[in-house]
């Protein structure tokens, strides 16, 4: 009789939680071992051994799920991808809908190991394909701009509010100035890098050359989007982006109650960030029908950044699926339904099987 192995594995900064589960045709699925590893080389050598000694045979199907936990999770799906293992990373708000469908109300590094196991053994999930190696380089530089850019506005902030001591020593404000001259270098500096990495990199410059005519969306914007998300490899539809990246509506209604719909903001940071600045320009520059979607959300809700967060979710899908279906940016054809158009065909599953949901407009969401 076939048995089917599934290992789920809960990764944090310092460990990581395993649970194997396996079933057999006609019969439930029952958890053969679990156990707690380090999250380093050594604990990952650990964790080779520990499925071998626990899989009957190697032939046996196996699969191995864990969630996209920021970076922590990277190194481990390296090495088990190297080792030939079937590795599938699933969104974290996948994982979350899937073990609340099996009523678990508590939530802990054990539970959620044996959640994904489960899931591993009862859904058909998409292989991991690890991206290039340049996309993680790129990421990195992307985030030491971010990283400096939040620094100098610290410093900036510190300046003035020393600039206005009744009393305060002058090699302080010296030194601040000194301390924002030197981050305004670096962070050329790294801009500079960015801008010949993404020349060096053949197929990072064809996808960027695609929306490099969004006037107001600098190659920065391009690179944090594209570094943050993967090369977009986790995501098959733009509801799964939006959800990622934050933009997903949170409604707050009950009875005749009607409380204020806003975003989640649970997702990637780095994202929401970049899109900010982006949102401003394209609706400064009035590209396409960016500006027109402002003034209406504007008009309706009488707040600024309810439209430039329209705005920022649209930008976001129309880079994706720009992407996606190689195509370079025409501002006409924005006039028309970026959600029912530009939406490609899947080509990496993540999502739960069955025909897609259409995202909702910003008339529907933004109330």
């Amino acid at each position: 009789m076939q048995t089917y192995y599934s290992l789920g594995l809960d990764v944090d900064k310092a460990s990581f939680k395993a649970c194997l589960k396996f079933v057999e045709l006609g019969s439930k699925s029952s958890i053969k071992a679990s156990k707690t590893f380090s999250n380093s080389g050594q604990g990952f050598k650990e964790l080779d051994s520990w499925i071998k000694k626990h899989r009957k045979l190697n032939e046996t199907p196996l699969k191995i799920i864990m969630e996209a936990t920021g970076v922590y999770h990277e190194h481990l799906a390296w090495f088990l991808h190297q080792l030939d293992y079937q590795v599938h990373i699933i969104l974290p708000l996948r994982a979350k809908r899937y073990m609340q469908s099996l009523g678990m109300k508590s939530k802990n590094d054990k539970i959620d190991a044996q959640g994904l196991a489960q899931m591993g053994l009862h859904q058909e999930l998409e292989v991991w394909k690890p991206c290039s190696k340049n996309i993680l380089i790129l990421r990195s530089l992307t985030r030491q701009v971010q990283m400096l850019q939040e620094s100098r506005t610290a410093f900036i902030n510190q300046l003035e509010s020393a600039t206005h001591l009744a009393n305060c020593d002058k090699i302080v404000i010296k030194n601040l100035r000194s301390l924002i001259k030197t981050i305004d270098k670096d962070v050329e500096n790294l801009k500079e890098r960015i801008a010949e990495f993404v020349s060096e990199d053949s197929e990072l410059l064809k996808k960027y050359k695609l929306v490099k005519p969004i006037k107001g969306l600098g190659i920065l914007t391009f690179a944090t989007v594209v570094a943050e998300t993967g090369g977009f490899q986790l995501f098959e539809n733009q509801k799964q982006l939006v959800s990622y990246a934050g933009y997903d509506v949170v409604e707050n209604q009950s009875g005749k109650r009607v409380g204020k719909t806003r975003i989640s903001k649970q997702g990637n940071t780095h994202i929401r960030r970049i899109m900010h600045m982006a949102s401003f320009n394209v609706v400064r520059y009035k590209v396409g029908s960016f500006h027109q979607l402002y003034e209406r959300v504007y008009d309706r809700t009488k707040l600024k950044m309810k439209g430039f967060v329209a705005v920022q979710r649209k930008l976001l899908c129309l880079i994706y699926s720009l992407w996606k279906t190689d195509s370079t940016f025409d501002p006409a054809y924005l006039t028309k339904s970026i959600s029912g158009i530009h939406d490609p065909k899947p080509l990496f599953s993540v999502g739960p099987q069955g025909p897609e949901k259409e995202v909702a407009t910003e008339n529907q969401w933004l109330h």
